[in-house]
């Protein structure tokens, strides 16, 4: 059995596919395990499928950190972001990776293959990785995040 807080899940459509199967090795680098949750081929398929799967994969405890892809990573980010406890931020550098991590603590990396080239996707998923969440003043604005429900 993995240990979910080893365990990072990914998940991209047809546009990141390649992107996210480039990025295993990153992961596996920094002693994680992949959870691959697909797609795994230039078929068309629907975005949203991912992004639920890669959250549904942290809020059942089988990862507690997340990498999603698609074109540009916006439709993804949104789709992932719809699940409570789930914070994808959407990256285009390395300091918008550690900031995601400090402030925001997120806990998906949101990539838009047709955007970035791998270089900057190896080096955000690196640092989104390796850095931790500060805490502190940052807490009662992670809090309001989920909004409760009616």
């Amino acid at each position: 059995m993995t240990d979910a807080t080893n365990t990072v899940a990914i998940a991209a459509d047809h546009a990141g596919y390649t992107l996210k199967d480039q990025l295993k090795p990153v992961i596996e680098a920094h002693g994680l395990t992949v959870l691959d949750l697909g797609t795994n081929g230039p078929d068309r398929v629907d975005y949203p499928d991912f992004g639920h799967a890669v959250a549904v994969a942290i809020r059942t405890g089988r990862a507690t950190r997340g990498l999603v892809v698609c074109g540009t990573g916006i439709g993804i980010s949104i789709a992932t972001n719809r699940h409570r406890g789930v914070r994808a931020a959407l990256c285009h550098d390395v300091t918008t990776a550690r900031l995601s991590r400090q402030h925001n603590d997120a806990n998906v990396l949101a990539l838009g293959a047709r955007i970035i080239g791998f270089e900057t996707a190896q080096d955000c998923l690196a640092v989104f990785l390796s850095t931790a969440y500060d805490g502190g003043r940052h807490g009662d604005r992670i809090a309001k995040i989920d909004v409760p429900t009616a």
